[in-house]
């Protein structure tokens, strides 16, 4: 049987750090970039644990209007329209085309798993010139409920048509490695610079700092099976 990977798209696949420029213009500080999305996050799970369903594009808006008040900084409508358009034009990571390359090579099967809805990740991932290196692209949008909660990865490997036990899981977030031990999946943590694993986590079956390591250990896990 093929080996299923699903790979988380933000941070993991694309660099987010494309949309300092607009963060520079709206808020006069490109690195509130990053507290933006920590709040985004926030606002998704607390909606995920309370079971209140919205789009994660709903939390990315909600995050930018909330960042503008704690920053005391007015947010035109053009600039919060820019940040989110931009969202949807994202660059690969200078890693993730040849690592994807590898893999696929080397039939395994790959899927994209996001918590954005199916029509923002596949334009992301079209947009990054990636897109055809996957066979699926999954949402979580399509079980109304995010990751980390159990079902997305449940619907992404059973629509692969395995078992979560038989999926691996690629992410660059602690919370998303979590999240898909939960139901079984083997991880792979992808360590960019300032991603760190929770300590109180469970440790994922592999680490490294690019997609390429990450193929090459997944080529060594395989071939030991």
């Amino acid at each position: 049987m093929k080996t299923v990977i699903l790979f988380d798209v933000n941070e993991t696949l694309l660099d987010l750090r494309a949309l300092e420029p607009l963060f520079e213009r709206a808020f006069g500080n490109a690195q509130v970039r990053e507290q933006w999305f920590r709040e985004m996050l926030l606002l998704a799970f607390q909606a995920t644990i309370l079971d209140q369903y919205r789009p994660f594009g709903e939390h990315a808006r909600a995050a930018l209007r909330m960042l503008a008040q704690q920053l005391e900084r007015p947010l035109s409508d053009a600039d919060e329209r820019a940040i989110l358009d931009q969202m949807k034009q994202l660059p690969a990571f200078p890693d993730v085309a040849p690592g994807l390359t590898r893999l696929r090579q080397a039939d395994f099967r790959m899927a994209a798993l996001t918590n954005s809805t199916e029509e923002v990740g596949t334009a992301q991932l079209r947009h990054a010139g990636i897109f055809d290196q996957f066979e699926r692209v999954f949402s979580a949008d399509r079980v109304r409920r995010l990751k980390p909660a159990p079902e997305p990865y449940q619907m992404a490997a059973y629509e692969m048509g395995v078992a979560p036990a038989d999926a691996w899981l690629v992410a660059a977030h602690g919370w998303d490695v979590a999240g898909a031990a939960a139901v079984g999946c083997r991880t792979a943590f992808l360590a960019r610079p300032g991603k760190v694993l929770d300590p109180l986590g469970p440790a994922p079956t592999l680490v490294a700092k690019d997609v390429g390591a990450i193929a090459g250990l997944l080529l060594e896990a395989a071939a030991a099976r």
